[in-house]
């Protein structure tokens, strides 16, 4: 299906979001070592737990209100409101006014929003979109964010140093952009009995039911060390855009990079950063499908095992050095580790969870995530604590405890009286 032939809806939000995310992505990844800078590590750490859990209790309920009040509406709110705080946090960076506090409330609520904003998105795609090109819409929308993780990065290792406060200006304008284009531009597409069938339902009462949904984890054995692991393992990935910004802006400093005769391009901390993480977005979106495919010829239980590994060993290598071309190969072994088992997960779940059950196991697999997104902040008051060294130890750690969980866990899916009896399991 080609791009030309898409709705309309979905041609406007491809080339918006695109704009969107590069804008992004040129400050968030820094914002770490704003708020360190301002708040201190052991305090910015914390405050960053705090944040996340209103964007998890957010997450639970954007679908509910994308069904409740339509995903055009959603999204136009989400985009608008994220505008009004990009803008008001660069007014918080200005010359006019430093006001960290202010700035991180926006931050904060930028998360509310966006966890308001990509449900609706995503039901939007289902909507439009026949079944047998989804996969392929949603991945040119996925290589889209790559593709942004890769420009963003490098354009803010150049420019969030000195123009933090036009990068936010930036994005504020780009959000109220997207917002008019998402109002005038696209059609509301929700099917109308999504909507009336939730009129009676309040808020809560949505929350409460999915909390309790996620109880299923606590009925399969298979399951729950399958969100355990993932948790365990989502303290190494995490530290993508928390832990390593802080700790390359301390230890790499005026380091060479490229050297031709007497010319030579040397980097600090922030454009140290902005290279891995650029570095990070480029191999994921050149090599998923390629590592995708090699990795279904192995045995499930192999690749996540291996997976879990190399975070392992990247972490570790990363908290061992601070030399540009070291932390450089440990992030492509970071990246193969994320590669190997992005591609096969969606697909385990699917496998592991009952016919009748299936849409409850997949909104719980997300738990990996929201709950490893919402403790994986403490790595950065754990410095202050007990140092960088020990920091990364015992991630890498946290990370082959994944891998031994990973083991269990396939030893008991492949148990006989399992294999048997789960697609009739409650």
């Amino acid at each position: 299906m080609r791009i030309r032939d898409w709705d309309s809806n979905l041609k406007v939000r491809l080339f918006g979001e695109a704009a969107l995310n590069i804008a992004f992505w040129m400050f968030f990844p820094f914002l770490t070592i704003y708020f360190a800078g301002e708040f201190g590590k052991d305090k910015a750490g914390l405050m960053l737990i705090f944040s996340q859990v209103f964007s998890v209790l957010a997450n639970l309920m954007g679908g509910y209100f994308a069904d409740r009040f339509g995903r055009k509406t959603m999204m136009v709110l989400s985009s608008f409101g994220q505008g009004i705080c990009y803008l008001v946090f660069a007014l918080a960076s200005s010359p006019w006014l430093n006001s960290p506090w202010i700035g991180f409330i926006c931050f904060a609520l930028v998360g509310v929003f966006s966890s308001f904003y990509w449900p609706a998105s995503q039901a939007m795609v289902a909507d439009v979109v026949e079944e047998k090109e989804r996969s392929h819409v949603f991945a040119i929308f996925y290589t889209s964010i790559n593709i942004a993780v890769v420009v963003g990065p490098i354009l803010g290792a150049i420019f969030y140093t000195d123009y933090r406060y036009q990068l936010l200006l930036a994005a504020g304008i780009i959000c109220m952009v997207l917002s008019g284009l998402l109002a005038k531009m696209t059609r509301e597409t929700v099917p109308e009995h999504t909507g009336i069938s939730q009129e009676n339902k309040k808020w809560y009462t949505v929350l409460i039911d999915q909390m309790k949904d996620y109880g299923i984890i606590f009925r399969d054995k298979t399951f729950l060390l399958f969100i355990i692991a993932g948790v365990l393992a989502a303290q190494t990935f995490m530290q993508l855009d928390l832990l390593l910004p802080v700790y390359m802006k301390e230890y790499v400093q005026n380091q060479t990079l490229i050297q031709f005769g007497d010319w030579s391009f040397k980097v600090h901390g922030e454009q140290a950063f902005g290279i891995l993480l650029s570095e990070n977005g480029f191999l994921v979106a050149l090599f998923t499908v390629v590592v995708t495919k090699m990795m279904m010829k192995y045995r499930e239980r192999n690749v996540f095992i291996l997976s879990s590994l190399a975070y392992a060993v990247a972490i570790f290598m990363m908290g061992q050095t601070n030399w540009i071309w070291g932390l450089i190969f440990a992030m492509v072994l970071f990246t193969l580790g994320e590669l190997m088992a992005a591609g096969i997960q969606q697909s385990f779940v699917s496998k592991i969870a009952p016919d009748h059950m299936r849409g409850q196991y997949f909104a719980a697999a997300s738990l990996r995530f929201t709950i490893g997104k919402t403790i994986a902040p403490i790595s950065i008051p754990l410095t202050v604590w007990i140092g960088y060294d020990w920091t990364f130890i015992i991630l890498a750690a946290l990370a082959v405890l994944s891998a031994f969980l990973y083991w269990v866990m396939f030893a008991i899916a492949e148990k006989p009286k399992n294999l048997k009896v789960k697609k009739e399991s409650v």
